[in-house]
């Protein structure tokens, strides 16, 4: 019964690589979902502001205020769309180019679109392949 035995251990082995990559698959999918729902509130936030603008230009009013908040709230999308870029990245095992924002593989040295020597994890904090994370931020 040796055989057997090896087979449904290699079966259950098997099954849980697969297990663990869907699982990946399904993460991946929901950040991104999240990544393009967050663009598009962007999106809608820069219309208001240009709205708002010309509204204000058009009457002769001041809209600072409502500018600056407006301007506030995009910035704040943007912090989090970088955190689910960021996401998406060490799921799938990148690191972001602090420089130009590029994706390259977690073991470069130098970005593949600029060149700058990539950040270096600290020893203590040293990613491992099979928890695929990422220490670095997105520019």
């Amino acid at each position: 019964m040796g055989l057997l035995e090896d087979v449904a251990v290699n079966a259950k082995s098997a099954v849980t690589v697969v297990g663990k990559t869907a699982g990946k698959l399904v993460d991946i999918s929901k950040l991104r979902i999240s990544a393009a729902q967050l663009n598009s509130e962007i999106s809608k936030r820069y219309e208001s502001l240009g709205r708002m603008v010309y509204d204000a230009q058009k009457t002769g009013n001041d809209a600072a205020d409502l500018v600056k908040e407006c301007v506030g709230a995009i910035d704040d999308l943007y912090e989090q769309l970088d955190a689910v870029n960021e996401q998406i990245s060490a799921i799938r095992n990148r690191t972001i180019c602090k420089n130009c924002g590029e994706e390259n593989p977690q073991t470069a040295i130098y970005c593949s679109k600029c060149g700058k020597k990539l950040e270096e994890f600290p020893e203590e904090e040293t990613p491992s392949a099979e928890d695929g994370g990422d220490h670095t931020e997105q520019k």
